[in-house]
């Protein structure tokens, strides 16, 4: 990510600006933007078929004055000043804005309250996979119940111990067990055999317990080694399955911390895997440490904002926009049934670069205009820099389309999350932030003092005005 932000930068600086520069002298002499070529006069181009006039045309009358300022007469600025700037700063409107933001951060902090700190594996495969079948399935109908783990012993042991048998069954206390060697212990009490040496056990093991057909299936769990003409068991495998309560994941997650340094402290050596396993390392390494980096990610640029700033009120603006849309961003995801896996936390730190990009020019030039009225100068400020943050949002968010048709859960939920950032974004800068605007600080009151100042300055000029006799002058 660093990388590419680098090379954002560094291709907006080179390249596109050079772009930017040359499409202007394009335009400023009448260029074609494409075709390079000057751009035919109306009385030629009148005379042409439609598609040429289409074609040439530049979209612009050609006059004989310079028009200071064209941008007025695209058709979003029009209506962002003749309509909409008049309809949402109408008192009659705020009332419903304010109800509009009630609601809003109610859902948000609903929704952060269920916040689900566990990452969902149908999330990694393909929307379409027989395995999302499986796990629905699985999760559905035996959530109760942990994946099989398999506990797998190493080295070479004395099975024949009694303190060792005794080990085994205090490790797999609380775990409902599909074990050979409880299988064994039992067959040979029941049986009345005595094992209690290793050449005994070994033998009744392989010439009796294996041998039978509801034991041959533990074939595969034993493996054992020839030295001679004594035989070695080397290395064995058990399962187990632990019953958990709704919240599986974090109860296997413990298990896990638990069973881990047990294989290193006790006796017995041994492994405990499940190819789900792999996932839920993944998730505890992936998601709770960037959490914390996340939220210290945000402190810091929060903090470091005092000191790069044009404003402190409109620093103390930023801060509480960028606040609102990040916990809003978090707590709509939620309600969505997006979990806090590795792409919403990614999403949720880009959600802070992207409320920044496009509140940050709204807030400053509202903070700086010096106009009579809080209401005039979020006008101003929507009129300068609302029609830039509307085509950016809305090209954002035209660009999540193709994220709909990738067959991919993974996909989905980055789609949700930037669609929440651009959905909240673009609700705080035309519909809350000039309502609240003009309810709160700053004030601009100093401004008409100012210039009541300057009034006053001009009234008090002396005017000297000459008579006919030119020795005689008279002030008024």
């Amino acid at each position: 990510m660093c990388v590419s932000i680098l090379l954002n930068y560094f291709y907006i600086f080179s390249f596109f600006g050079s772009c930017l520069v040359f499409a202007g002298q394009l335009e400023q002499n009448r260029y074609h933007s494409i075709f390079c070529c000057k751009i035919p006069s109306a009385e030629y181009l009148d005379r042409k078929p439609v598609w040429f006039q289409t074609v040439m045309s530049d979209g612009h009358q050609q006059t004989s004055h310079h028009e200071t300022n064209p941008y007025q007469h695209h058709f979003i600025q029009h209506f962002l000043r003749e309509h909409y700037n008049e309809w949402i700063t109408n008192i009659y409107v705020k009332p419903f804005v304010v109800i509009l933001y009630l609601i809003y951060a109610s859902f948000s902090f609903m929704g952060c309250l269920q916040i689900s700190d566990g990452a969902n594996i149908i999330n990694l495969l393909a929307s379409d996979s027989p395995s999302v079948s499986y796990t629905m399935v699985q999760q559905k109908y035996f959530s109760n119940y942990s994946p099989v783990i398999g506990f797998y012993i190493y080295e070479p042991l004395e099975y024949w111990n009694s303190s060792v048998q005794e080990d085994l069954q205090r490790l797999c206390s609380g775990f409902t067990a599909v074990s050979w060697v409880e299988q064994y212990y039992h067959f040979l009490k029941v049986s009345n055999i005595s094992a209690n040496n290793k050449s005994d056990f070994i033998s009744v093991l392989q010439s009796s317990f294996l041998k039978k057909p509801e034991f041959q299936h533990f074939r595969n769990d034993i493996i054992f080694s020839k030295a001679g003409d004594e035989n070695n068991i080397i290395a064995s495998r058990l399962y187990l399955v632990a019953r958990t309560s709704r919240d599986k994941q974090k109860e296997v997650i413990e298990v896990l911390e638990k069973l881990r340094p047990l294989s290193l402290s006790k006796s017995i050596r041994f492994i405990v895997f499940n190819p789900s396993f792999v996932f839920m390392d993944h998730y505890s390494l992936s998601v709770t440490v960037p959490v914390l980096i996340a939220g210290f990610g945000v402190l810091l640029v929060l903090i470091l904002t005092f000191f790069l700033v044009i404003h402190p009120l409109g620093n103390f603006w930023l801060i509480l926009s960028v606040t609102s849309i990040e916990l809003g961003v978090l707590g709509l995801m939620t309600l969505w049934n997006v979990d806090m896996d590795c792409i919403s936390i990614l999403c949720l730190i880009y959600t802070l670069n992207f409320a920044i990009d496009h509140c940050a020019p709204l807030l400053y030039t509202f903070v700086l205009a010096t106009e009579h009225t809080r209401t005039q100068c979020i006008k101003s400020s929507l009129q300068e820099h609302g029609t830039a943050i509307l085509q950016n949002i809305t090209s954002f968010l035209i660009g999540l389309v193709p994220l709909l048709f990738v067959p991919s859960n993974l996909t989905f939920t980055l789609f949700k999350c930037l669609l929440l950032t651009g959905g909240c974004t673009l609700l705080h800068c035309f519909v809350i932030l000039p309502v609240f605007l003009t309810f709160f600080p700053p004030s601009k009151k100093h401004h008409k003092k100012k210039k009541r100042a300057k009034r006053k300055e001009r009234e008090e000029i002396e005017c000297i005005e000459i008579q006919e006799n030119p020795d005689h002058v008279t002030t008024v």
